[in-house]
Protein backbone atom coordinates (compact mmCIF):
# COMPACT_ATOMS: atom_id res chain seq x y z
CA UNK A 1 0.00 0.00 0.00
CA UNK A 2 2.99 2.19 0.89
CA UNK A 3 4.38 1.35 -2.68
CA UNK A 4 1.14 2.18 -4.35
CA UNK A 5 0.87 5.66 -2.50
CA UNK A 6 4.67 7.03 -3.18
CA UNK A 7 4.56 5.86 -6.56
CA UNK A 8 1.09 7.54 -7.16
CA UNK A 9 2.58 10.66 -6.07
CA UNK A 10 5.71 10.44 -7.21
CA UNK A 11 6.25 7.90 -10.36
CA UNK A 12 8.63 6.21 -8.34
CA UNK A 13 7.64 3.26 -6.13
CA UNK A 14 10.37 4.30 -4.07
CA UNK A 15 8.56 7.83 -3.15
CA UNK A 16 11.72 10.21 -4.46
CA UNK A 17 9.96 13.37 -3.36
CA UNK A 18 11.46 15.86 -5.94
CA UNK A 19 8.89 13.68 -8.76
CA UNK A 20 5.78 14.90 -7.00
CA UNK A 21 6.23 18.18 -8.67
CA UNK A 22 2.29 18.58 -8.58
CA UNK A 23 2.44 18.57 -4.33
CA UNK A 24 0.54 21.69 -3.06
CA UNK A 25 3.41 21.95 0.17
CA UNK A 26 6.10 22.53 -3.06
CA UNK A 27 5.00 26.52 -2.48
CA UNK A 28 6.29 25.76 1.52
CA UNK A 29 9.61 22.76 1.23
CA UNK A 30 11.66 26.12 1.75
CA UNK A 31 10.30 28.11 4.18
CA UNK A 32 11.37 29.10 7.49
CA UNK A 33 10.59 26.34 10.37
CA UNK A 34 11.50 23.50 7.54
CA UNK A 35 14.30 21.80 8.94
CA UNK A 36 16.16 18.63 10.49
CA UNK A 37 14.27 16.45 11.76
CA UNK A 38 11.17 16.20 10.61
CA UNK A 39 11.58 18.65 7.72
CA UNK A 40 8.07 20.23 6.83
CA UNK A 41 6.19 18.50 9.46
CA UNK A 42 2.60 19.29 9.18
CA UNK A 43 0.96 16.08 10.64
CA UNK A 44 -2.87 17.60 10.39
CA UNK A 45 -2.73 18.61 6.65
CA UNK A 46 -3.24 22.50 7.16
CA UNK A 47 -1.38 23.67 4.46
CA UNK A 48 -2.81 20.92 1.73
CA UNK A 49 -4.64 23.34 -0.24
CA UNK A 50 -1.25 25.21 -1.43
CA UNK A 51 -3.22 28.55 -0.14
CA UNK A 52 -0.35 30.75 0.16
CA UNK A 53 -2.51 33.90 2.58
CA UNK A 54 -3.50 30.40 5.04
CA UNK A 55 -0.11 29.68 5.32
CA UNK A 56 1.39 32.80 6.11
CA UNK A 57 -1.51 33.64 8.87
CA UNK A 58 -0.45 30.26 10.83
CA UNK A 59 2.79 31.18 10.72
CA UNK A 60 2.46 34.57 12.51
CA UNK A 61 0.01 33.29 14.71
CA UNK A 62 2.86 30.50 15.43
CA UNK A 63 5.01 32.75 15.99
CA UNK A 64 3.29 34.91 18.56
CA UNK A 65 2.44 31.84 20.29
CA UNK A 66 5.90 30.67 20.52
CA UNK A 67 6.99 34.54 21.76
CA UNK A 68 4.74 34.46 24.21
CA UNK A 69 5.57 31.14 25.68
CA UNK A 70 9.37 31.48 25.67
CA UNK A 71 8.42 34.96 27.89
CA UNK A 72 5.86 32.94 30.02
CA UNK A 73 8.56 30.35 30.53
CA UNK A 74 11.04 32.63 31.31
CA UNK A 75 8.42 34.20 33.39
CA UNK A 76 8.14 30.26 35.99
CA UNK A 77 11.98 30.25 36.09
CA UNK A 78 13.04 33.99 36.71
CA UNK A 79 11.14 34.87 40.14
CA UNK A 80 12.69 31.68 41.24
CA UNK A 81 16.23 33.51 41.85
CA UNK A 82 15.19 37.38 41.81
CA UNK A 83 12.25 39.66 42.03
CA UNK A 84 11.27 43.03 41.68
CA UNK A 85 12.18 45.22 44.66
CA UNK A 86 9.53 47.61 46.03
CA UNK A 87 5.76 47.24 45.14
CA UNK A 88 3.60 45.96 42.76
CA UNK A 89 0.51 47.97 44.49
CA UNK A 90 1.39 51.00 46.57
CA UNK A 91 -2.40 51.58 46.66
CA UNK A 92 -2.91 47.87 48.12
CA UNK A 93 0.74 47.23 50.10
CA UNK A 94 1.38 44.45 47.26
CA UNK A 95 5.18 43.72 47.59
CA UNK A 96 6.72 41.93 44.56
CA UNK A 97 8.27 39.65 46.76
CA UNK A 98 5.17 38.50 48.52
CA UNK A 99 3.48 37.26 45.08
CA UNK A 100 3.76 33.58 44.88
CA UNK A 101 5.49 32.05 41.41
CA UNK A 102 3.37 29.88 39.13
CA UNK A 103 -0.38 29.96 39.13
CA UNK A 104 -0.78 31.10 42.89
CA UNK A 105 -0.13 34.55 41.03
CA UNK A 106 -3.20 35.29 39.60
CA UNK A 107 -4.97 35.48 42.66
CA UNK A 108 -2.22 38.00 44.15
CA UNK A 109 -2.64 40.50 41.14
CA UNK A 110 -5.69 42.92 41.73
CA UNK A 111 -8.15 43.66 38.77
CA UNK A 112 -7.10 47.01 37.74
CA UNK A 113 -3.32 45.21 36.99
CA UNK A 114 -5.22 42.58 35.21
CA UNK A 115 -6.43 45.69 33.22
CA UNK A 116 -3.13 47.16 32.86
CA UNK A 117 -1.85 43.82 31.68
CA UNK A 118 -4.42 43.48 29.21
CA UNK A 119 -5.21 47.10 28.11
CA UNK A 120 -1.06 47.16 27.37
CA UNK A 121 -1.06 43.98 25.46
CA UNK A 122 -4.08 45.25 23.28
CA UNK A 123 -1.97 48.30 22.56
CA UNK A 124 1.29 46.87 20.96
CA UNK A 125 -0.74 44.27 19.25
CA UNK A 126 -3.12 46.57 17.42
CA UNK A 127 -1.00 49.77 16.96
CA UNK A 128 2.69 48.70 17.25
CA UNK A 129 3.28 44.98 16.06
CA UNK A 130 0.24 45.43 13.19
CA UNK A 131 1.81 45.55 10.00
CA UNK A 132 4.45 42.85 8.43
CA UNK A 133 7.61 44.09 7.22
CA UNK A 134 8.04 42.75 3.23
CA UNK A 135 4.80 40.58 3.82
CA UNK A 136 6.88 38.01 6.02
CA UNK A 137 4.94 36.64 8.95
CA UNK A 138 5.97 37.95 12.49
CA UNK A 139 8.35 40.46 11.07
CA UNK A 140 6.83 43.78 12.27
CA UNK A 141 10.33 45.64 12.02
CA UNK A 142 11.17 45.61 15.75
CA UNK A 143 14.30 44.27 14.88
CA UNK A 144 16.76 41.43 16.39
CA UNK A 145 15.32 40.23 19.70
CA UNK A 146 12.08 43.01 19.28
CA UNK A 147 15.05 45.47 20.55
CA UNK A 148 14.03 48.49 18.68
CA UNK A 149 10.29 48.73 20.22
CA UNK A 150 12.27 50.25 23.52
CA UNK A 151 14.82 52.53 21.38
CA UNK A 152 17.57 50.20 20.74
CA UNK A 153 18.01 50.46 16.80
CA UNK A 154 20.16 47.96 14.86
CA UNK A 155 20.63 47.58 11.61
CA UNK A 156 19.23 43.62 11.43
CA UNK A 157 21.22 40.76 10.38
CA UNK A 158 22.73 41.79 6.68
CA UNK A 159 23.95 37.86 5.73
CA UNK A 160 21.04 35.69 4.56
CA UNK A 161 22.36 32.54 5.85
CA UNK A 162 22.83 33.94 9.14
CA UNK A 163 19.06 35.57 9.19
CA UNK A 164 17.79 32.07 8.25
CA UNK A 165 19.48 29.99 11.07
CA UNK A 166 18.46 32.36 13.73
CA UNK A 167 14.84 32.39 12.31
CA UNK A 168 14.55 28.66 12.60
CA UNK A 169 15.98 29.48 15.72
CA UNK A 170 13.47 31.25 16.83
CA UNK A 171 10.60 29.07 15.45
CA UNK A 172 12.16 25.67 17.13
CA UNK A 173 12.90 27.90 20.22
CA UNK A 174 9.18 28.69 20.29
CA UNK A 175 8.02 25.27 19.49
CA UNK A 176 9.93 23.94 22.21
CA UNK A 177 8.88 26.60 24.94
CA UNK A 178 5.26 25.91 24.01
CA UNK A 179 5.32 22.22 25.33
CA UNK A 180 6.99 23.96 28.31
CA UNK A 181 4.49 26.10 29.20
CA UNK A 182 2.22 23.79 29.26
CA UNK A 183 3.53 21.08 31.06
CA UNK A 184 4.60 24.06 34.11
CA UNK A 185 0.74 24.78 34.18
CA UNK A 186 0.03 21.21 34.37
CA UNK A 187 2.36 20.18 36.99
CA UNK A 188 2.08 23.66 38.80
CA UNK A 189 -2.12 22.59 38.56
CA UNK A 190 -1.62 19.32 40.09
CA UNK A 191 1.38 20.53 42.67
CA UNK A 192 1.33 23.55 43.21
CA UNK A 193 4.67 23.66 42.70
CA UNK A 194 5.69 25.10 38.63
CA UNK A 195 8.53 21.81 39.29
CA UNK A 196 6.16 19.21 39.76
CA UNK A 197 6.89 18.40 43.27
CA UNK A 198 5.14 14.60 43.46
CA UNK A 199 4.87 14.94 47.56
CA UNK A 200 2.79 17.85 47.37
CA UNK A 201 0.26 16.29 45.40
CA UNK A 202 -1.94 14.82 48.14
CA UNK A 203 -5.12 14.56 46.24
CA UNK A 204 -4.22 11.85 43.68
CA UNK A 205 -5.86 8.70 44.11
CA UNK A 206 -2.58 7.21 42.96
CA UNK A 207 -1.24 8.20 46.25
CA UNK A 208 -2.77 5.28 47.95
CA UNK A 209 -0.36 2.75 45.78
CA UNK A 210 3.08 4.94 45.30
CA UNK A 211 4.29 2.35 48.18
CA UNK A 212 2.74 -1.19 46.45
CA UNK A 213 5.18 -3.54 45.43
CA UNK A 214 6.02 -3.21 41.83
CA UNK A 215 6.71 1.32 42.32
CA UNK A 216 10.50 0.78 41.38
CA UNK A 217 13.06 2.73 39.36
CA UNK A 218 13.25 3.96 36.69
CA UNK A 219 9.36 4.73 35.72
CA UNK A 220 8.35 4.53 39.55
CA UNK A 221 4.13 4.21 39.58
CA UNK A 222 3.67 3.41 35.84
CA UNK A 223 0.22 3.15 34.64
CA UNK A 224 -0.20 5.25 31.72
CA UNK A 225 -3.49 4.05 30.77
CA UNK A 226 -4.88 5.79 33.98
CA UNK A 227 -6.10 2.37 35.19
CA UNK A 228 -5.50 3.10 39.08
CA UNK A 229 -7.02 6.77 39.02
CA UNK A 230 -10.20 5.89 40.39
CA UNK A 231 -8.29 4.73 43.42
CA UNK A 232 -10.34 1.59 44.14
CA UNK A 233 -8.33 -0.54 45.99
CA UNK A 234 -10.46 -3.85 45.14
CA UNK A 235 -9.88 -3.15 41.37
CA UNK A 236 -6.28 -2.38 41.94
CA UNK A 237 -5.47 -5.52 44.24
CA UNK A 238 -7.56 -7.34 40.86
CA UNK A 239 -5.28 -6.57 38.51
CA UNK A 240 -2.00 -6.63 40.27
CA UNK A 241 -3.22 -10.20 40.73
CA UNK A 242 -3.57 -10.50 36.98
CA UNK A 243 -0.59 -9.14 36.21
CA UNK A 244 1.23 -11.23 38.37
CA UNK A 245 -0.27 -14.59 37.18
CA UNK A 246 0.19 -13.44 33.37
CA UNK A 247 4.14 -13.05 34.43
CA UNK A 248 4.51 -16.31 35.88
CA UNK A 249 2.47 -17.65 33.16
CA UNK A 250 4.95 -15.77 30.63
CA UNK A 251 8.28 -16.97 32.30
CA UNK A 252 7.13 -20.71 32.36
CA UNK A 253 6.37 -20.38 28.81
CA UNK A 254 9.58 -18.54 27.95
CA UNK A 255 11.65 -21.20 29.46
CA UNK A 256 9.85 -23.28 27.96
CA UNK A 257 10.71 -22.07 24.74
CA UNK A 258 14.26 -21.62 25.19
CA UNK A 259 15.12 -25.17 27.14
CA UNK A 260 13.97 -27.77 24.36
CA UNK A 261 17.04 -26.34 22.34
CA UNK A 262 19.18 -27.74 24.91
CA UNK A 263 17.48 -30.60 26.58
CA UNK A 264 14.49 -32.44 26.29
CA UNK A 265 12.45 -35.64 27.70
CA UNK A 266 13.45 -38.85 27.33
CA UNK A 267 10.67 -41.21 26.05
CA UNK A 268 7.10 -41.22 25.04
CA UNK A 269 5.24 -37.91 24.67
CA UNK A 270 2.22 -40.30 24.02
CA UNK A 271 3.01 -44.18 23.80
CA UNK A 272 -0.32 -44.88 22.68
CA UNK A 273 0.11 -42.32 19.54
CA UNK A 274 3.93 -43.49 19.28
CA UNK A 275 4.96 -39.48 19.79
CA UNK A 276 8.32 -39.50 21.65
CA UNK A 277 9.23 -36.13 23.33
CA UNK A 278 12.62 -35.26 20.94
CA UNK A 279 9.96 -35.72 17.68
CA UNK A 280 7.90 -32.76 19.30
CA UNK A 281 9.52 -29.06 17.25
CA UNK A 282 10.11 -25.87 19.23
CA UNK A 283 7.76 -23.39 19.21
CA UNK A 284 4.44 -23.11 17.92
CA UNK A 285 4.85 -26.03 15.64
CA UNK A 286 4.48 -28.25 18.77
CA UNK A 287 0.75 -27.21 19.16
CA UNK A 288 0.32 -29.37 15.66
CA UNK A 289 2.08 -32.19 17.72
CA UNK A 290 0.19 -32.22 20.97
CA UNK A 291 -2.90 -34.93 20.78
CA UNK A 292 -6.26 -33.84 21.82
CA UNK A 293 -5.68 -35.87 24.80
CA UNK A 294 -3.02 -33.72 25.67
CA UNK A 295 -4.06 -30.97 25.72
CA UNK A 296 -7.07 -32.29 27.81
CA UNK A 297 -4.66 -33.77 30.51
CA UNK A 298 -3.31 -29.70 30.18
CA UNK A 299 -6.08 -27.41 30.35
CA UNK A 300 -7.66 -29.86 32.96
CA UNK A 301 -4.21 -30.06 35.42
CA UNK A 302 -4.24 -25.77 34.99
CA UNK A 303 -7.77 -25.30 35.71
CA UNK A 304 -7.56 -27.81 39.19
CA UNK A 305 -4.65 -25.95 39.80
CA UNK A 306 -6.84 -22.36 39.58
CA UNK A 307 -9.65 -23.26 41.28
CA UNK A 308 -8.56 -25.82 44.27
CA UNK A 309 -4.98 -25.13 44.91
CA UNK A 310 -4.19 -21.04 44.46
CA UNK A 311 -7.71 -20.44 45.09
CA UNK A 312 -7.29 -18.43 48.20
CA UNK A 313 -4.73 -14.86 49.15
CA UNK A 314 -2.63 -14.92 52.16
CA UNK A 315 -3.26 -11.83 54.00
CA UNK A 316 -5.26 -10.10 51.30
CA UNK A 317 -1.69 -10.16 49.09
CA UNK A 318 -2.52 -10.02 45.55
CA UNK A 319 -0.58 -13.08 44.28
CA UNK A 320 0.17 -14.56 47.71
CA UNK A 321 -1.52 -18.22 47.62
CA UNK A 322 1.27 -19.43 50.19
CA UNK A 323 3.03 -21.29 48.04
CA UNK A 324 6.38 -20.25 49.29
CA UNK A 325 9.59 -19.21 47.83
CA UNK A 326 9.91 -20.19 44.19
CA UNK A 327 5.72 -21.58 44.59
CA UNK A 328 8.38 -24.92 46.35
CA UNK A 329 5.66 -25.89 48.83
CA UNK A 330 3.04 -26.86 45.80
CA UNK A 331 5.52 -29.66 45.26
CA UNK A 332 6.20 -30.88 49.18
CA UNK A 333 9.19 -28.31 49.45
CA UNK A 334 8.17 -26.71 53.22
CA UNK A 335 9.90 -23.32 53.91
CA UNK A 336 9.70 -20.52 56.36
CA UNK A 337 9.50 -18.04 53.47
CA UNK A 338 12.07 -14.79 53.56
CA UNK A 339 11.48 -12.99 57.11
CA UNK A 340 13.08 -10.14 56.21
CA UNK A 341 10.63 -7.60 55.08
CA UNK A 342 13.06 -5.90 52.81
CA UNK A 343 14.64 -8.40 51.15
CA UNK A 344 11.41 -10.01 50.68
CA UNK A 345 10.24 -6.66 49.36
CA UNK A 346 13.16 -6.76 47.07
CA UNK A 347 12.05 -10.60 45.85
CA UNK A 348 8.48 -9.90 45.25
CA UNK A 349 9.81 -6.17 43.11
CA UNK A 350 12.31 -8.74 41.28
CA UNK A 351 9.49 -11.26 40.42
CA UNK A 352 6.93 -8.02 38.86
CA UNK A 353 9.72 -7.11 36.92
CA UNK A 354 10.75 -10.14 35.10
CA UNK A 355 7.39 -11.35 35.05
CA UNK A 356 6.94 -8.22 32.73
CA UNK A 357 10.01 -8.52 30.89
CA UNK A 358 8.97 -12.00 30.43
CA UNK A 359 5.58 -11.15 28.82
CA UNK A 360 6.94 -8.79 25.99
CA UNK A 361 9.84 -11.33 25.74
CA UNK A 362 6.87 -14.25 24.69
CA UNK A 363 4.99 -12.01 22.64
CA UNK A 364 8.45 -11.51 20.76
CA UNK A 365 9.01 -14.76 20.62
CA UNK A 366 5.10 -15.69 19.66
CA UNK A 367 5.96 -12.72 16.72
CA UNK A 368 9.34 -14.15 15.63
CA UNK A 369 8.00 -17.71 15.93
Amino acid sequence: IGMFFQDGLTGSAWGDWANYTDSPLRAFENETGVQPPVGFWDPLGLSTSGNLSDYKRRREVELKHGRVAMFATIGYILPEYWRFPGYLSKFLDIKFSEVPNGLSAFSKVPSLGWLQIVGFAGIVELNVYNEQVNDEPGNYGAGFLGLRSIGFMNAGIADPEVRKKKLNAELANGRLAMFAIIGMFFQDGLTGSAWGDWANYTDSPLRAFENETGVQPPVGFWDPLGLSTSGNLSDYKRRREVELKHGRVAMFATIGYILPEYWRFPGYLSKFLDIKFSEVPNGLSAFSKVPSLGWLQIVGFAGIVELNVYNEQVNDEPGNYGAGFLGLRSIGFMNAGIADPEVRKKKLNAELANGRLAMFAIIGMFFQD
